[in-house]
Formats: C-alpha cells, sequence, structure tokens
C-alpha cells in the first residue's frame, strides 16, 4: 500500500490508475470505501488525478467490478467474505441466475452482496431464470468466495406487483401471510360475550360513539363518545379495542403477534399484526356491534380541563362509522349525522392542540404521499395526504389517553417506585445537530435556540415551524428539523417523550396494530387489580424488540413506496421536472419533484461544470467547486431530466438540464 501511496502523487496513465484501484479495493475487499477514502488512501492530491479516479469509478460500476451501497459508498462486488457461522440458516432475497447445471442468487443485500450458489438439487423445479425467490444458506467452505444456498421459495416473475411486494417482506424478514395454524387457533377464540363480561363492565352502549378512520380501514381500534352531564360539562370516553380479552399471555396467537410486534403498511397492503378474525372482524369497533373495550373516560369543561378520568373495562355500541373525509365535511359545514357531537368534540380537541404547543409540544405536520394503485398495483397517479381538523381531533383524543394511562402507572408520590411499565419515550435531540439546523435555517433569515430549558428549545423550534408553513422552504426546514431530532423507541427506563413534553407518555390506543399496547393493557389491568410489579428485563427485551420491529416495518414501507416512485417514473423517462435539492452527500445530489415528490440521485460525477471537481460540505449542506465556490445547495430548485430507473436497485436517478 506505501508503494502505491507514493507513486499516486505523480502523473499517472488511466491504465495505472486503474490497477491501483483494483488493487485497493481488492486489498478492502471486506470495506465500503467512500470517495474521500479512496482519494486520501491514494494518496490523490491534485484536481486531474481527482476527476480520473472519478471516470475510473463510473466505468467501475458500470461493469460491477463495484457497487454503491445505500450510504453511495463503494463495495468490490466479488469481495472474498470470510465464512462466518452466524450466516449459516439466514435467508436471502434476490433474483435468480439460471445455468444448466446450477445457479445463482442475485442479492443486493446489505448483509451479504452479491452470490449464492445453488447446485441444480437445490433448486425448485417452479422456478424460471429471472425469478425472485427466497433462499437459505446451508454451508460456506472456507475456500469458496460464495456460500452455497437452498431454494426455499419461489416467489414469481420480477416485475409482477405482487411478487415485488413480497420480496421487499422476505428482504427484511418479514412474514407475507398467516400461520395455518396461527389462523386455526384465531378462529376457534370465541366471540361471546357473557353475562359475566357484562357484568363486570361499565355499559356505553346508549352512549352516543362513533369511530373516524381512513376510508379505506378495516381494523378500528378506537373510538369515542360523548354526552352532556350539564351545561358546559362533557363526559368523553376514548375507547380501545379489549384485543387482551381474546388474546390470552402465551398463546399461539399471542406468540405471533409478540414476533411481528407490529402491523406493516406497504404502498398497496397492509400486513396486519394479529389475524384478519381478530382485527377486522372480532376486536374492531364496527358499528351497529356490541363491543368489548378498554376505555379511558374524562369528565371536562367546556375548556377542555380535564376535572376527573377514569380507566375502566366497556362495553360500547358504535352508532356511525366515519371517514376522516366525512367528519372533515361536518366540521366544515356543521351539517350531517352527529354533527353536534362531533362539533363539540373538535372544539375540545382544538384547545388541547393549542395547549399543547403553548407548553412546548412540537408541531411536525409533513405532507403524506400517497399514490392511487389500479388493479394490478401499477401505480396511475400520485396524491397527498394532508392532517386536517378531523385528524387532529382523533390524534389529540388518543394522545390524552396515551398519557393518562402512562400518568396512572408511572407518576407515584416521592419516595415510591413506579411499577414496571413500557413507555414510549424521546429523547432529547444532539446538540451538535441543533447548532447545525440553526446554522441552515439562517441562510433563510429564520433561528433556532440551541440552548435554554426544554421548553424554550421547543418553542423555539414551533416557532420556526410556524413562520415557514407558508413560505417555499417549508418542506426543506421540516426535513432538516425532523433530521435533528432522535428517534422515538419503547422503554421501561422512562425518560419523558421530548417531542411531545410529556413527562409520561406511552401507546395504549392501537393494540390491534402494535404490540406494545397490548402490553400495556396487560399491566394496566394487572396493576389496577392490586397485582406486584412485573419483570423489567423481560418487559424491556420486548420493548427493544418492539423498537426494533417498528423500525423494520418502516424501512420496508419506505422501500414499498420508493419501487412505486421508480416504477411510475419509468413511464416519464427522459422527461424534464422542476425539482428541489433534497440531499446533499459525497456521492452526489437528492432531488425531489415538485409535482410528485419522488426522489431521485444526480450522481456526483455528473455534476462537474467544465471539468471542475466537486467536493461536498457536510456542516453547510453544499457541494463546493476545485475553487472553493457553492455550486449547489440543500433547497435549491433546480431542473431536471429523469436519466435513468432501476426497479431491481429501487433506483431513480437524474441529470441537470442547464
Amino acid at each position: 500500500m506505501k508503494n502505491r501511496e507514493k507513486k499516486a502523487g505523480k502523473r499517472l496513465k488511466k491504465s495505472e490508475l486503474a490497477d491501483q484501484l483494483i488493487s485497493l479495493f481488492r486489498y478492502c475487499s471486506d470495506e465500503a470505501l467512500s470517495f474521500k477514502d479512496i482519494v486520501r488512501r491514494l494518496s490523490l492530491t491534485t484536481h486531474p488525478l481527482k476527476m480520473l479516479c472519478s471516470d475510473i469509478l463510473s466505468e467501475m460500476l458500470e461493469d460491477e467490478f463495484i457497487v454503491q451501497d445505500e450510504h453511495g459508498e463503494f463495495i468490490y462486488s466479488e469481495k472474498p467474505i470470510e465464512p462466518r457461522d452466524e450466516h449459516i440458516g439466514e435467508r436471502f432475497v434476490g433474483t435468480l441466475k439460471k445455468g444448466k447445471y446450477h445457479a445463482f442468487l442475485l442479492t443486493n443485500s446489505k448483509v451479504l452482496h452479491g452470490k449464492i450458489f445453488l447446485p441444480q438439487n437445490n433448486i425448485l423445479r417452479n422456478a424460471h431464470n429471472g425469478d425472485k425467490a427466497i433462499v437459505e444458506i446451508q454451508e460456506w467452505p472456507a475456500e469458496a468466495s460464495a456460500p452455497i444456498g437452498k431454494m426455499v421459495e419461489v416467489l414469481g416473475a420480477q416485475g409482477e406487483n405482487e411478487v415485488e411486494m413480497h420480496a421487499i417482506l422476505a428482504e427484511y424478514g418479514l412474514p407475507y401471510r398467516y400461520p395455518q395454524h396461527v389462523e386455526k387457533a384465531a378462529n376457534e377464540i370465541s366471540s361471546k360475550i357473557t353475562k359475566a363480561d357484562y357484568a363486570e363492565r361499565e355499559d356505553f352502549r346508549e352512549t352516543t360513539t362513533f369511530t373516524i378512520d381512513p376510508r379505506d380501514a378495516k381494523d378500528f381500534d378506537d373510538a369515542l363518545s360523548i354526552k352532556s352531564l350539564r351545561p358546559g360539562l362533557w363526559e368523553v370516553g376514548v375507547h380501545i379495542a379489549d384485543v387482551t380479552h381474546y388474546v390470552a399471555e402465551g398463546s399461539i396467537v399471542d406468540e405471533e403477534a409478540r414476533n411481528r410486534a407490529t402491523s406493516v403498511y406497504l404502498v398497496d397492503r397492509t400486513i396486519p399484526m394479529l389475524p384478519e378474525r381478530l382485527c377486522n372482524m372480532l376486536c374492531s369497533l364496527r358499528p351497529d356491534e356490541e363491543k368489548l373495550a378498554y376505555s379511558v373516560v374524562f369528565t371536562m369543561n367546556d375548556n377542555a380541563e380535564v376535572l376527573a378520568s377514569r380507566i375502566c373495562h366497556t362495553v360500547i355500541k358504535s352508532n356511525r362509522r366515519f371517514t376522516y373525509e366525512e367528519a372533515q365535511q361536518i366540521i366544515e359545514t356543521s351539517q350531517g349525522d352527529y354533527k353536534d357531537e362531533v362539533l363539540t368534540l373538535n372544539r375540545l380537541a382544538q384547545i388541547l392542540r393549542r395547549q399543547r404547543f403553548e407548553q412546548g409540544s412540537i408541531d411536525f405536520d409533513r405532507v403524506e404521499v400517497r399514490f392511487e394503485i389500479d388493479s394490478e398495483g401499477k401505480p396511475i397517479s400520485v396524491y397527498f395526504k394532508e392532517s386536517k381538523e378531523a385528524n387532529q381531533l382523533i390524534e389529540e383524543f388518543m394522545l390524552l389517553a396515551n398519557k393518562t394511562v402512562a400518568e396512572f402507572v408511572g407518576k407515584v408520590p416521592k419516595g415510591k417506585k413506579a411499577k414496571t411499565f413500557p413507555y414510549r419515550v424521546h429523547d432529547l435531540p444532539d446538540l451538535d445537530r441543533l447548532e447545525s439546523l440553526n446554522a441552515f435555517v439562517a441562510r433563510f433569515g429564520y433561528k433556532v435556540r440551541t440552548s435554554g430549558t426544554q421548553g424554550e428549545v421547543c418553542r423555539s423550534l414551533n416557532k420556526l415551524l410556524d413562520d415557514v408553513k407558508d413560505k417555499k422552504e417549508k418542506n426543506l426546514v421540516e426535513m432538516v428539523t425532523l433530521k435533528a431530532m432522535q428517534k422515538a423507541y419503547y422503554s421501561t427506563h422512562n425518560i419523558g417523550h421530548y417531542g411531545l413534553q410529556f413527562d409520561y407518555y406511552t401507546h395504549f390506543t392501537s393494540p390491534i396494530r402494535r404490540y406494545p399496547d397490548m402490553m400495556v393493557h396487560r399491566l394496566l389491568s394487572r396493576y389496577i387489580d392490586g397485582g406486584r410489579s412485573a419483570s423489567l428485563p423481560h418487559y424491556e427485551e420486548l420493548c427493544k424488540h418492539s423498537s426494533d420491529m417498528e423500525q423494520i416495518a418502516a424501512n420496508a414501507e419506505r422501500a414499498s413506496v420508493k419501487y412505486k416512485q421508480v416504477e411510475f417514473m419509468t413511464e416519464h423517462l427522459g422527461e424534464v421536472f422542476e425539482a428541489t435539492v433534497s440531499g446533499v452527500t459525497d456521492w452526489g445530489l437528492y432531488v425531489e419533484v415538485n409535482e410528485n415528490k419522488c426522489e431521485g440521485l444526480i450522481p456526483i460525477r455528473t455534476l462537474s461544470r467544465r471539468g471542475e471537481y466537486v467536493e461536498f460540505d457536510e456542516k453547510n449542506f453544499c457541494l463546493r467547486g476545485y475553487n472553493g465556490r457553492v455550486l449547489y445547495s440543500l433547497g435549491d430548485p433546480i431542473r431536471v431530466r429523469v436519466s435513468g430507473t432501476n426497479l431491481e436497485k429501487r433506483q431513480l436517478n437524474f441529470e441537470i438540464v442547464k
């Protein structure tokens, strides 16, 4: 390596530098190298050498001698990974390349990037060249550069929607069907509400109750009730599906739900945590059906002050199932079914919302991108989902219920230890990220507090988000602000929820789709009945598993959205769009098309101006030219052409239109 480094500063021929790069990748075959790493290791100090290096890397990518990972770093594609017994038994998804006597599975896995060898007798008969398949590694001989695998399942032809969605789920180790024995166990659960059930529950069947959900929802796990106690005094019930009444702890159904930990929402489907009979039928709070619920009931005045609350098991009967659009129509027109109840709840919710933000809760109100999908799963148009007052109505009462339940268990007198309980926690932002955020928004004329009390910093962030609401930089500032935040997670160690500015917070309101909510329901019942504190290590382990699965599900959802974005833009190859620079990295610019929010990459090698070397300035979110001049910055408007799409890798590439 030292000899290479000495020669690198000299004038090199293209073939000589290519030889050095080949040696470097083989020497560092177990590493992912950024462009900066490569330049540094080969001591490429001059601008012409850096440009030459960039050209050679582009050619190596085309030849598939190297590949780029999700961070844009370069990896030797044929790298001889040392056999590791932890890989034995692992399953990978990829595309089948079939020969006469053998086959390879080509995988883009971050864990194992490359090929898995499949002997003839390890290939399923229904497998065809180009199919997506799942392969399990059986052995990895010491002398072999690739592991030997056995085909477990053929997913089907590459490019078919059902196949690609199943491939994404399998890639992230997520199930896409329910085991028959679990379905059978769910079907055997009795749906009968017994006399004992009625006797031990508060009866809300005669109280006006309704659900408000997305128009395509089937699993209604929360409902609201309201009745007037006297003028200016209301009883509001937040009623949650009593899932744990039907799912016994440790049962077959419970074990499956615990392993899944969450429902998964791909772009065109839901993969439920619970079998369909439970999530869409037995537990779902469907209209005109008597249902068992776990409820938090509030006594509130006209100022939305909670004068009293109680947590109880109930039986309810929903009078109406509203979609968000229907409820919004009532709010906007003051006309429709149960308009008085909807309008009263909305008025109280808006007061709660205003108070929450005044106390420092951070107001992230981002637009979500959704696709209209045809019968074959093909994306035909893009629309944007916005949070309106109907959404906020539900959100505020769910937040209030979650907070109340967490305080009930966690808020104990001084000197007394709280019992084991799963909390939804959110840590303080990283100080360096806050400083970077402040430096970034300064270019738009804004500022953010980076010191002071939590409430002061949160209110400063809220002011920023409020100030940009009608500005062109809104989405950009919101995105950078989000990046400054930590991720929320589950833990038995309560540190509060920074983003909400709640000292105590948990998840109680969605047990149909989140396992932590089932944990909360069980422990809440145990403690209300006077039970002893549960095992902290056991529940902390469950919290960790739930947090991990939540992140995996989110990654799979993003992968499905990305796939549809690339599929959608394949129909627009060569077309020109107005866009915004949404990300700046040392491997290129990410840009977001203004009209449909599809995001793709402009590779850094295509960004040079008049042969000028381009360098990433991480601190200032920009790319600079060789002379230090800023060429492209986060938030810049930019015109781009769709230059390439790769569905297999879920990659969308643009080029600048000058």
